[in-house]
């Protein structure tokens, strides 16, 4: 019997603490050496040569722990966006990990040699020139980007069968192609973090996980106005067509 009233608000308020604790601690869980050496290292660092001693280490692993383990995540999320709020969050997490592993690491192992090739060099003109200018404000602005399009790129994986170059073309394209969304879902995101990082015991149990709904649901909301737009023949945004993930669709 389905409870209604005050009742049945707690009862769907505390469903969700479960679902999201859940879902974050098994992200936290998979990711677990990244965390390492982001909480013992990066944080307590009080060198330059201390943070780049702690940052390498840490980007080496992130392809192979931290890229696999969000993509296994927004997997989660998208279940929940789509409307399948009561899916098995352990079989769903790790059988998203399993299946996306070799598409999430080589992703991350791209994005993580685009960050060191996009900060060596904005390092290298620091010291070669005293006044970047505009060159300076390009390779943030590229950086930025870079970040930003991480979002499109774990919606997308999710989301869809895609081939990894097309996953990395198509989550570039997005995030240039919707410029106030992707905007939004950091700004968002970003809100989630400083909340988080205001009341710590936030990060282990719930801010990955919002972070993934609230970026899995700006993703979604685009990729419907696309189909509508491709249905009234209008011009919709220049991504490649694939096939979405059917065996995910919740049962109707």
């Amino acid at each position: 019997m389905e409870m209604r009233g005050m009742m049945g608000g707690f009862y769907k308020i505390s469903e969700w603490i479960m679902r999201l604790s859940v879902t974050n601690v098994l992200w936290v869980l998979t990711s677990l050496p990244v965390w390492f050496f982001l909480v013992f290292g990066v944080l307590r660092a009080s060198t330059t040569d201390e943070l780049v001693a702690m940052l390498i280490p840490m980007a080496v692993l992130m392809p192979f722990t931290w890229f696999p383990s969000t993509s296994a995540m927004f997997s989660v999320a998208r279940k929940w966006v789509m409307g399948d709020t009561d899916v098995p969050l352990l079989k769903t997490f790790f059988r998203s990990y399993k299946q996306n592993y070799v598409q999430a690491m080589l992703g991350g192992l791209l994005y993580s040699a685009l960050f060191a090739i996009l900060i060596v060099d904005y390092q290298v003109y620091l010291k070669k020139f005293e006044n970047l200018g505009v060159l300076s404000i390009l390779f943030l602005a590229l950086m930025v980007l870079l970040f930003i399009s991480l979002f499109q790129f774990f919606s997308l994986l999710s989301h869809f069968h895609m081939k990894t170059f097309q996953l990395l073309k198509n989550a570039v394209v997005l995030t240039i192609g919707k410029p106030l969304r992707s905007l939004s879902t950091a700004i968002g995101s970003g809100v989630i973090v400083f909340i988080s990082f205001r009341w710590t015991f936030l990060i282990p149990f719930f801010m990955g996980a919002l972070i993934a709904v609230f970026a899995f649901y700006n993703f979604y909301l685009t990729i419907q106005k696309m189909q509508a737009a491709a249905n009234k023949e209008e011009d919709p945004l220049p991504i490649e067509e694939s096939p979405t993930r059917d065996e995910d669709k919740p049962k109707v």
